[in-house]
């Protein structure tokens, strides 16, 4: 069996609780947590809970840790500072920051004799492996990724800061005439307002200007600017009644030509009910790959782009070669 940990218990935390469950060679042998561990009550009995700031007291107890924290403020310092002690997976998604971060992360893992990935989730992700092995088998061609319709955490987050915000949820939804423009084999060059646009769905607190908190949200750089952004008022009732989930999903399509003419279009796509549940899902698969490159002894941090996919599968080499080739 393989040992997991879990740093954070976030709603990304308890996902990873619930997919460990799913997988037979894996169980749960600690939660670590900057509450107060007596305060937090979680899904598997018999489970300890421990501050993370002894976590290196139990590196002994697990065979990898599956750090649930942010990629804005606690991924950057908890990765490369918890692989030293453990091997380690995360799903830090700041794509500009990926190398300093990998740059981060191998140094302390190699140092420590441990095996790390980074950014495992679905975007980066899955996504990535996509976008690779479509632009490899299609090197004439071009590569579109569209977001939605979901729920975005970061820009919902990024809205409730507002003064006068309440609650809030933010969905990127793809530009329709451009999602079909791709599907039929075109290779059209998008602005980011032609790709997505942003509906926000907005709760105000008792008195708050509501057409300031509009224009805030608005001309909010990166978030929104460069977007046509709509903003709907709802009362908490109904933001509670219709937009409690975290649905969200995409799809990665390369377009091309082959060498005799032809085109083709390559498209992969998600559509889940659960953002955290199922990027829970892949962190907890490439857990065990991280188990076994360091079982090798193969140190280091890797990325989506080095694991065979054997490494991720309970099944036998003859078992994915009889039911899966």
């Amino acid at each position: 069996m393989i040992r997991i940990g879990i740093s954070g218990y976030g709603n990304l935390g308890r996902g990873v609780e619930l997919a460990v469950r799913q997988n037979p060679d894996m169980e749960l042998a600690a939660v670590f947590t900057r509450r107060d561990p007596s305060s937090l009550k979680i899904l598997t009995e018999g489970v300890p809970v421990y501050s993370l700031s002894d976590a290196a007291a139990h590196k002994d107890e697990i065979d990898v840790l599956i750090i649930c924290g942010g990629s804005a403020n606690d991924l950057p310092t908890q990765t490369p500072e918890l692989a030293k002690y453990f091997n380690v997976v995360d799903s830090f998604d700041t794509h500009a920051k990926v190398p300093q971060h990998f740059a981060n992360v191998d140094a302390a893992a190699k140092e420590s004799g441990h095996t790390a990935i980074i950014s495992v989730g679905w975007d980066p992700g899955l996504f990535s492996l996509a976008r690779v092995i479509s632009d490899s088998v299609l090197p004439e061609g071009a590569s579109y990724t569209f977001w939605g319709r979901g729920v975005s955490q970061g820009h919902s987050d990024a809205i409730r800061r507002i003064e006068g915000v309440a609650d809030a949820r933010q969905y990127t939804v793809p530009v329709p005439e451009a999602l079909a423009k791709v599907r039929a084999g075109e290779t059209p060059e998008f602005t980011a307002r032609q790709m997505h646009t942003r509906e926000c769905y907005v709760v105000a607190k008792e008195g708050a200007d509501k057409a300031r908190i509009e224009n805030e949200i608005k001309t909010m750089p990166n978030y929104f600017e460069p977007y046509d952004t709509t903003v709907h008022f709802i009362s908490q009732e109904e933001l509670d009644r219709d937009h409690k989930g975290i649905p969200h999903g995409g799809s990665v399509i390369r377009t091309g030509k082959t060498a005799g003419g032809m085109n083709h279009v390559v498209e992969f796509s998600l559509k889940l009910d659960s953002n955290p549940e199922f990027t829970s899902s892949v962190l907890a698969a490439f857990a065990r790959a991280i188990y076994r490159f360091n079982s090798e002894g193969n140190t280091g941090c890797k990325t989506i782009f080095d694991v065979p996919p054997a490494y991720l599968s309970p099944k036998s080499a003859e078992e994915l070669r009889a039911h899966m080739l």
